[in-house]
């Protein structure tokens, strides 16, 4: 799969922002990486767009940017030549697609039945957007028809948001969820960036979902843990998940303990690979040599990063 393709599927969900003043492109971008998300998708629905794109792509090179409501061969010229890295379109349009292709631009065509999705199949296509998604009989709809089309994943849009997202996001042919409602156009209109750095960061939280395993039995207090615990939740940007019991010392040593020893901070997650992504975006890397595979998917991850003497290890839920 294109890296392009991986890294929104790594990141779970996909920004959708229609944006109509020039002004509002960098602090768009600001806030969207500030919250953990490096790739992005702006609409072709404004006369400002391509621009918008192209302020993005020069002042953010670190961000992926994207243009949606792709509709003709003409549009994804200008997009691309703004400095879009990805095509999304609402529907399938052939010439389109073709044009993509022939300039190995990463295209997402916008798809909702059987026929259109076997004619993305034939143009050797990976990745699909599925609208509108909840629509057309949301997750029940989307299981049935994508059971014959084994190797397409599935980008769903339309009437999703944080409420639904992770029913999809668990389901495996799903690559990643997109939407306005990260990015809510009567947000960007009043230029309320706080509200909506605070939408994107409890969309992310939701996500990863993580939560306090251990810290581990040689912490030599429950303070001392807390205290690690509430740096982690800084570098992170929201709270996390635990209890009392998650806080062990060294006077607990029981077996479920005994199987966490050692001096680390263990959170679970939703999702592993998508919340090792999530730390590397923050230049906390993984240390790949000590990762555990089971059944192709990393079970335990060591991060680069340590915490009051704590490392960070992540554990699928």
């Amino acid at each position: 799969m294109d890296k392009t393709l991986e890294y929104i599927g790594l990141q779970g969900i996909l920004p959708i922002a229609t944006i109509d003043d020039e002004a509002k492109a960098e602090p768009f971008a600001r806030i969207m990486g500030e919250n953990g998300l490096s790739v992005i998708e702006v609409t072709l629905r404004t006369k400002a767009a391509a621009s918008i794109i192209n302020q993005i792509a020069k002042n953010f090179p670190e961000m992926i940017v994207g243009a949606g409501t792709v509709l003709s061969v003409n549009d994804a010229r200008t997009a691309a030549e703004a400095g879009a890295r990805f095509i999304v379109t609402p529907g399938f349009d052939p010439e389109t697609v073709e044009y993509c292709l022939s300039k190995s631009i990463p295209v997402i065509p916008g798809v909702l039945t059987p026929t259109e999705m076997q004619k993305a199949v034939a143009h050797g296509l990976e990745v699909v957007k599925i609208f509108p998604a909840e629509a057309a009989g949301g997750l029940k709809y989307l299981k049935a028809v994508a059971a014959p089309f084994r190797s397409l994943k599935f980008v769903p849009t339309g009437g999703i948001d944080q409420s639904n997202m992770l029913s999809y996001l668990n389901f495996p042919r799903v690559l990643a969820c997109a939407g306005s409602w990260i990015v809510p156009p009567e947000m960007l209109k009043t230029n309320d960036f706080g509200k909506i750095s605070s939408v994107t960061r409890k969309a992310i939280e939701a996500i990863l979902g993580f939560k306090l395993k251990s810290i581990s039995l040689n912490a030599n207090s429950a303070a001392d843990a807390r205290k690690a615990l509430g740096q982690l939740e800084k570098i992170i940007q929201f709270p996390i998940i635990g209890t009392e019991d998650s806080l062990f010392s060294k006077t607990n040593t029981d077996e479920l303990h005994q199987s966490y020893s050692g001096e680390y901070i263990v959170l679970s997650t939703n999702f592993i690979d998508r919340a090792v992504a999530f730390f590397e975006r923050k230049r906390i890397l993984a240390k790949t040599d000590k990762s555990h595979i089971a059944g192709g998917i990393p079970a335990v991850v060591d991060m680069n990063l340590e915490i009051d003497r704590f490392k960070l290890r992540l554990v699928q839920a």
